[in-house]
This record gives C-alpha cells, structure tokens and sequence, in this order.
C-alpha cells in the first residue's frame, strides 16, 4: 500500500477514517489518470466525433455505477480486492481474479516500460530533426533505452519498499498533470493556427483501411477507454482512508472524480482528433515532437517518463512485497535478502524482455483494458453485491445487474479479440530486437 494511505491507518492497522469526500476524489483521480491518456487521441479517431465521446461516457457510466455497489461491499475486514473476493464469491473465483490481477500488474509492468523506451527514443529523435533537419532519417533504436529502463527500475524496486510509495504517487501525479496539460495546450494552439477541425464522424474510412482492420481498429479503442478507468485493484485502500460513513463517501467521491478524469480523457481525445484527423498518431505527443515548439513536447516525454517510471514501482512493489511474504515459510533469515533480490530483479528482468520482444503498446493496454473492464470492473463488484445485497438472481434488479455483467463480459471478449488481432497484425512486420523508429 502506497504510504499516503498507509499513513491513514493506526498501529493496530485499524483505519483512522480521517477522508473526506474531497480527499477520496483526489485519490481515485490519482489513479484513475495515467498514460493511457496519451492514447485516447488515437482511440477516438477509430470511433469518430459520435461513437467516440458517447463510449467514453458509457464506460464512465458503467465504472460509476460499479463503483458505488463496489463500496457497498466491504465490510473493513479485508483489505485488498482479491481478499474480499475470496471472501465473498469462494476459492475458485478468488484464484480467478488472483490470476487476472497478476497478468495486469506484469502487463502494466510491461506497457510502462514500452512507452518509457518510446518516450526516450522520442526526444532523441526530436533532436536529431532539430539539429539536422526534417529531412534527415535520424534512425534511432529503442531497444537501448528499454534495457536502460530496465536497470533503472531494477535497482529502484531493490532500493525502495511500499514505506517509499507515497512521494513516488505525488510526484508520479505532479507529473501526469504536466504532461496533460502540455499535450491539450498543444492541441489548442494547433487547431488555433490552422483553424481547422478535423476528424470524421464515423471514423476511420473504409477507403484507407479494409473492414476488417477497421473493425479491429474499434475493438483495440474500447480497450483503451476501458483501460483508462483502471483503479478498481487499489480501490480498498482508498476506502480505508475514509470516516465513519464510508460507503456514502465514497459513492458522493466517485460521482464527482469519474466525471473529473472523464472531463481530461475527452479534452485529450477530442482536441487529438481535431488536431490529426484520422491519421492521429497513437500517441498524440508524437504529433508535436518533431516541430516546433518541440522543446515543450520534449518536457512533456521527460515527465510522461518520470511517471512512468514512478507507476511501475507504485504498481508492482505491493506484488513483490506479497511474493516476499508467501516466501518467508520457505526461505531461511540469512537468504531472505538474497531470495528478494532474486526475484525483484528476475520479475524486471521478464517484463524488460517482453518489452523488447513485443513492443506493441496499444495492443497491450487493450488486453489490460479488457481484463479489467469485463471482470474487475463489472463481473466480481456485481457478483459481490448481488451475495452481499441477497439480491435474487430472477428478481427485477438481479436480472439487471447480470445482463449487465454479460454484456461487458462480451464486450471485453470483444476487445482481447481485437488487441490478438493487432498483436498478429504488428506482428507480421516487426522483427524482434530491432525495434526502432
């Protein structure tokens, strides 16, 4: 747990309760806005002006409503997702969502490390064109500052512990803000001096992609929506930081954060598309990194890295710290410090080497995005309540609630359907260890 929430929690680890409905908010704003902002742009020109905006609110919509029977939930014995998923639904679903929490803390791991080495390549790159020109092929490989990202996270995991984690999620957060605000302020300022607003209504046209590969192009978008409203795994943890009235507040915080993120991803999409059309870049920064002012774009890839950075670490030290524990009934005292920077180091190691081996960012967060949307988002919270609740499965709401579930649950199979799709279509032109630009 991330110490500004563990900070909320007295000696005996029972909670103070001393948030509020402002505090909550801008905690699950803090996790709720990430990096997959940047790729929004990309998301939205897929769908076009209509269907763009209108699944954005629809996913906001469904993350709201699962947020507030979510909250209802937790009774303050358990302290994690998974264990209030044991707890509630049995040992066979438990070990499910243990699975799908597992492969998006790796996936994470892994899509942060794939847009930090872009991010890096990128400012060189930007440089190159400055110095030489435009014209100049400036190649540059990426597969260096993937392994340096590597190292770096390598010895930050061994350094620091979830004790460090609260000033990483602040500077983490300071620097989402920064890169936001840079990628709307340039989209702004482009539109302003073209005076034109491009982008289609219905998305990209069939007359530069095949049906197929549009329909595709669709399904990798959902997913990159529904990987924006991740939050759910950290979502106990912000609950315990609240008063007496927990449910209540973090229902009222919800209705005012969702609303909030939603706000910043549809400015982000929007003023993408406007700027690109439907030939924006997957992400948008990209846009405005090879043109001037491009020592802005460049200070915006510096702070996207630094979060990055930040978040692998946020994401991935309470994982370490639960393979630690687990280990302790194994591992003598004299090689505990051995056996954790053994695995530390071997977890960093795989997903540098994923990283390397598929460098394809949107269809990572799309598989993410699908994962999280169908189970962790819907499925397991209305599971939950329609057991807490005792809430008849062919009673009017019990019907509803598991339509609900269904629909997302195809939607999302939907969706990793698409992110494989892309996976064999990236990779039908990429050769592994020589990605570059």
């Amino acid at each position: 747990m991330p110490s500004w929430l563990r900070r909320c929690f007295d000696s005996h680890c029972c909670p103070n309760r001393e948030g509020t409905v402002l505090t909550t908010s801008i905690h699950i704003i803090t996790s709720v806005i990430g990096v997959g902002v940047l790729s929004l742009a990309w998301a939205t020109a897929q769908l076009g002006w209509i269907a763009g905006p209108v699944t954005m609110l629809l996913f906001a919509f469904v993350t709201c409503y699962t947020s507030k029977i979510l909250a209802d939930c937790f009774d303050g014995q358990n302290n994690t997702y998974l264990n209030v998923v044991f707890a509630s639904l049995g040992r066979f679903q438990g070990k499910l969502c243990g699975l799908v929490e597992s492969v998006t803390l790796f996936g994470s791991a892994v899509s942060y490390t794939i847009a930090s080495s872009n991010r890096l390549a990128h400012i060189e790159r930007s440089v190159c064109f400055h110095k030489h020109g435009v014209e100049h092929p400036c190649p540059i490989k990426r597969n260096r500052y993937t392994i340096a990202v590597g190292i770096i996270e390598i010895l930050l995991s061994q350094i620091l512990s979830q004790n460090h984690m609260g000033w990483i999620s602040i500077v983490a957060a300071v620097m989402s803000l920064c890169y936001s605000s840079i990628e709307v302020s340039l989209g702004i300022a482009k539109i302003k001096a073209t005076q034109k607003i491009r982008g289609s209504l219905t998305g990209i046209s069939t007359s530069t992609v095949t049906p197929t590969q549009k329909l595709w192009g669709w399904l990798q978008a959902l997913g990159v929506m529904a990987f924006a409203y991740e939050y759910f795994l950290v979502f106990p943890e912000i609950l315990g930081t609240i008063q007496s009235t927990a449910s209540t507040t973090m229902k009222k915080a919800s209705l005012v954060s969702i609303p909030v993120a939603t706000l910043v991803y549809m400015l982000s999409g929007c003023i993408g598309l406007a700027v690109s059309g439907n030939t924006v870049p997957r992400n948008l920064l990209t846009k405005f990194g090879f043109y001037d002012p491009y020592w802005l774009a460049s200070i915006a890839d510096g702070t996207l890295v630094i979060h990055l950075i930040g978040a692998f670490q946020v994401y991935c030290q309470p994982l370490f710290t639960f393979v630690e524990k687990k280990a302790e009934a194994f591992v003598l005292d004299p090689y505990k410090r051995f056996s954790k920077l053994v695995w530390r180091t071997v977890f960093v190691i795989a997903s540098t080497v994923t990283s390397l081996l598929l460098p394809f960012f949107i269809d990572i967060i799309g598989l993410l995005g699908a994962l999280n949307f169908g189970l962790l988002t819907v499925y397991f919270p209305v599971e939950m309540y329609i057991d807490k609740m005792k809430i008849r499965r062919r009673s009017t709401k019990g019907v509803l609630l598991q339509i609900l579930s269904v629909v997302c649950l195809i939607v999302s199979v939907a969706v990793a359907a698409g992110s494989v799709a892309g996976f064999v279509h990236d990779l039908k032109s990429y050769k592994p260890f020589s990605s570059g630009f």
